[in-house]
């Protein structure tokens, strides 16, 4: 057994170190004592009979008494961090539920013969060799109060390290001055004062008070202040409705005035606006901290989707680091705050964790705050998540988690604090489960008692958090009785003549969310949509970035594949004067990029493109080095971002939505593999897209390319679900278009930041066009070009033709086909709309008018009836009730799964075109 005798080589407290260290990283330690401990503990804990003969030489060597019960010190201790959470006191209204094995000592061998005995353990806290109930003491203190965390999963230890030299100081206990102390308690005071002045002045009006997580004010407060000392220039944050108004009064410095003007139900000061529920909209401030700091506090809209805002949370805080801390994006602070129902059973939020160390989408950590209510909408926790904890999401990145008494103030604000410097020194995520209650239903008129009666009860004999912590600051002899009712007077005072002066004015103002950012530029009619915008650029302009984008570094080594690829971007530019998809899009970015925009384009497979066409990022054969050429196209050019997203719809369109909203002069595109995968983002089409100028008074140039056409791939390839856009449009809420050419889709793009303002734009793009030799375009064409929203059959005499069919997309160039192979090029017109939103209707008629003798006119369309764009152009023009109508009949699915059914009918589609007597479609 000489290879062991290192056991009498040591002290005791190097053992319990190693052993601990080892408990914790077992790859950490040197290998004979690694192997030393594996055979300990299959000894100590009978793991099995089959041992192998170094395990079982360990086995047998005989460890002496005291090693071996510093070592059961060591398990207790690693018990605790481990388990501990599971059995603190952090619900203030309910039992916890029984969790076992328990950290009863006798689960680690020791028993209450061993509390007096002094252990060198103890250094393992930093409190030296003491007794081994002293250490229990410390370890209840760390890991068994107010506040219980979770980190052990961590795999990189100096994170556990520094954790753990944090849990060690004063035992996890917050250690705050008197003046602290009493600005807690009148942050405390706000946001109970608050809710009931709230609640005595709009009786029965929804709100969706904070009261019962009322400790999350002092908590962002304490967060805003001491972020702001290191570093921190700009906040967003995003929440749903609880606790929203309060959030915005006491944090974000919203004039209770206004908030009051929106519980009145004022109407709005514009015409044009038709507004959203008060504690639904956003707010940008400027705030100064208590040391004279300035920072910027933006709290996003949000829909009643609650999660939806996290994503675009995240989007917001990388656009403006992107744009002002490339060098540090720790400035830039995003902070979500989640309900428990909601962080436990919403998808969306495993999407946006999973984003956060992603090189597109990280944000330099963001601080997530679950108030937890213990209730979903009427819901018991017991019947909302299988997990343990609401925040068990939290773990798929490997995110320390503190569960926090929400009625203990100081405890709160220790755990943000602690969150706070976390998140600034590891650049990762961390949560706080504020573990609390809702004093009222799920608004102020539900009766909460229908679904839990006994938890109801325990309720509404439980005192506030402001009341609980005065009581203890009386105890301790830092306030009277006097001082709390003072706070409160002066408080309410202060409402009151708030409550007053908005009753003086007739109608509600509402501010933009971050007008600064869009300083400049204008928000337009219908009318200003339709408006030129010169979306010309020099032609030795174009060269430039054709050169660019056309020739691989000499010194490198390709596939033959993108050599020849880049090659022929040469020939088409220089040679043929005939340019694809693929360039004029290239033209498109690299123009901009020259003009100063950034570009940032995300998506599945963007950087390659799902068709191989875009090949914006190359890589060298051998190395896997990634170039991107449009990264040299100017001096001082914009920046070019382009990013493989993960296998994301919603939290992806959500963010890219985020970074619109934050960088007006960015190109953002998202991009759909297939255009209708497009729907596993409904909600941000729906919520955001369609109706955010409407409902917030925001502006967004979000660009969505989704690939669509008929080639015969099926169901779930084929159509982008233009139909449902398209119900979606009025007034003045998005562009939507379908564009054949290269150069229009270059114009297209180019008048999307050309123009002083921004609408949403949805592009329904090519997939077989994108090589098709008859779709390609001019130099003349990308260089004194402008889009055009209809484009006329140039070939056509209009005297002579009989039938006149409009159609849109890649159906154009079937019906081309189709005409030149029937030799009707004099008797057939064919009409393509570009822009299907706002609809061309002026030009539409001047097209029906020119053709005097078309005595037949066609909407043609290649998907069935009730989709595509037909049911659009039915509401918006009258006069598309007389057009004779060739497209699919009406189908659930959008196309066949069969190719040979498929071709059966788009062709059967194409023949009633040309001939009205065949109207036998299938």
């Amino acid at each position: 057994m000489d290879r062991f005798s290192f056991l009498n080589a040591a002290h005791t407290a190097y053992f319990a170190e190693l052993y601990d260290q080892y408990l914790q990283n077992p790859d950490s330690v040197e290998p004979s004592w690694r192997a030393f401990f594996q055979g300990y503990d299959f000894g100590t804990e009978s793991y099995g009979e089959e041992m192998s003969e170094t395990t079982e030489a360990i086995t047998k060597v005989v460890v002496p008494e005291n090693v071996k019960k510093e070592f059961q010190v060591v398990k207790l201790i690693d018990g605790y961090r481990t388990r501990g959470h599971l059995f603190t006191r952090t619900n203030p209204v309910r039992e916890r539920r029984k969790y076992a094995p328990t950290l009863a000592l006798e689960n680690f061998q020791l028993s209450e013969n061993d509390l007096d005995k002094t252990f060198e353990a103890g250094e393992i806290l930093g409190i030296g060799k003491t007794t081994l109930r002293n250490i229990i003491t410390h370890l209840e203190r760390i890991y068994c109060e107010s506040i219980g965390v979770e980190y052990m999963y961590i795999r990189k230890p100096e994170q556990i390290k520094w954790i753990q030299d944090k849990l060690n100081i004063n035992d996890n206990h917050p250690q705050f001055s008197n003046d602290t102390k009493k600005h807690i308690l009148k942050k405390l005071n706000e946001a109970v004062s608050f809710e009931n002045f709230l609640h005595t002045k709009y009786v029965g009006q929804k709100r969706f008070s904070l009261e019962g997580g009322e400790s999350l004010i002092p908590a962002l407060d304490a967060v805003v202040e001491a972020a702001a000392n290191k570093g921190v220039k700009e906040f967003i944050l995003g929440m749903a409705h609880r606790g929203r108004l309060n959030v915005l009064t006491n944090i974000f410095g919203k004039s209770a005035k206004n908030i009051f003007s929106e519980f009145d139900g004022k109407d709005y000061a514009e015409a044009i606006f038709d507004g959203d529920v008060k504690y639904h909209l956003g707010l940008t401030s400027d705030r100064e901290t208590d040391s004279g700091k300035k920072i910027s506090m933006n709290i996003a809209p949000n829909p009643s989707h609650l999660e939806t805002v996290g994503a675009v949370v995240e989007g917001i805080a990388r656009a403006k680091q992107d744009r002002y801390h490339a060098d540090d994006f720790s400035k830039v602070l995003p902070i979500v705050i989640h309900g428990d129902a909601a962080i436990a059973g919403q998808g969306l939020v495993y999407e946006i964790i999973q984003m956060s160390q992603l090189d597109g989408y990280k944000t330099g950590g963001t601080i997530h705050i679950v108030v937890n209510n213990q209730v979903g909408f009427t819901t018991n926790y017991l019947d909302a998540r299988s997990s343990t904890y609401c925040t068990d999401v939290g773990k798929v990145t490997l995110s320390p988690v503190l569960h926090v008494n929400a009625d203990a103030a100081e405890a709160v604000v220790h755990a943000a604090l602690f969150a706070l410097e976390y998140r600034m020194t590891f650049k990762r995520d961390v949560f706080i489960d504020l573990l609390g209650y809702r004093r009222y239903g799920h608004n102020e008129g539900d009766e909460p008692r229908f679904t839990q009666p006994k938890l109801y009860k325990a309720i509404k004999a439980h005192n506030n958090a402001r009341d609980i912590y005065a009581a203890k600051l009386i105890k301790q002899g830092i306030i009277d009785d006097s001082y709390v009712k003072g706070l409160e007077k002066a408080y309410k005072d202060s409402l009151e003549v708030k409550l007053e002066d908005s009753r003086k004015e007739e109608k509600t103002v509402i501010t933009p969310f971050m007008q600064d950012t869009w300083d400049g530029f204008v928000r337009v009619d219908e009318g200003g949509m339709g408006n030129d915008v010169d979306t010309t650029y020099p032609k030795e302009k174009l060269e430039q970035i054709a050169k660019v984008v056309s020739k691989l570094p000499e010194d490198k080594k390709f596939l033959n594949k993108i050599v020849r690829l880049i090659g022929d971007r040469n020939k088409m530019f220089f040679e043929k004067n005939a340019i694809d998809w693929g360039m004029g899009e290239m033209l498109a970015y690299g123009s901009l990029l020259q003009e100063g925009f950034d570009v940032r384009i995300s998506g599945q497979d963007v950087e390659r493109g799902t068709f191989s066409h875009r090949h914006a990022v190359v890589k060298v054969e051998a190395s896997e080095e990634e170039i991107k050429l449009l990264d040299n196209v100017g001096e001082n050019q914009g920046n070019f971002y382009i990013y493989n997203s993960f296998l994301s719809e919603y939290g992806v369109v959500g963010f890219d939505y985020g970074y619109a909203m934050a960088s007006p002069n960015t190109l953002t595109i998202w991009e759909a593999q297939f255009g209708d995968f497009s729907n596993g983002a409904q909600i941000m089409i729906d919520q955001y897209i369609s109706s955010a100028e409407d409902k917030w008074k925001t502006q967004n140039g979000l660009v969505m390319l989704l690939p669509h056409g008929y080639e015969g791939q099926g169901a779930e390839h084929s159509s982008a679900r233009m139909e449902r856009y398209l119900q979606m449009c009025a007034k003045d809420n998005m562009y939507v278009a379908d564009c054949t050419t290269p150069a229009n889709f270059y114009h297209l793009l180019r008048r999307q930041m050309k123009a002083n303002f921004r609408k949403p734009l949805i592009v329904f793009t090519p997939k077989s066009l994108l090589r098709l030799p008859k779709a390609v375009s001019t130099v003349d064409d990308f260089a004194n070009g402008s889009f055009q929203t209809l484009i006329d059959d140039a070939e056509a005499k209009a005297d002579k033709v009989k039938t006149l069919v409009f159609c849109t997309g890649k159906f154009y160039y079937d019906l081309l086909a189709e005409r030149s192979a029937q030799g009707r090029e004099e008797d057939v017109a064919l009409v393509r709309l570009e822009q299907l939103f706002p609809l061309p209707k002026t030009k539409i008629k001047e097209v029906i008018a020119k053709y005097t003798n078309a005595d037949d006119i066609v909407w043609a369309q290649e998907e069935p009836r009730n989709m595509g764009a037909y049911s659009h152009l039915l509401m918006h023009m009258d006069e598309i009730r007389n057009f004779r109508v060739a497209s699919r009949r009406f189908y659930g699915a959008p196309a066949a799964g069969s190719s040979v059914r498929s071709k059966r009918r788009h062709e059967e589609v194409i023949a009633y075109v040309f001939d009205k007597t065949k109207n036998n479609m299938r």
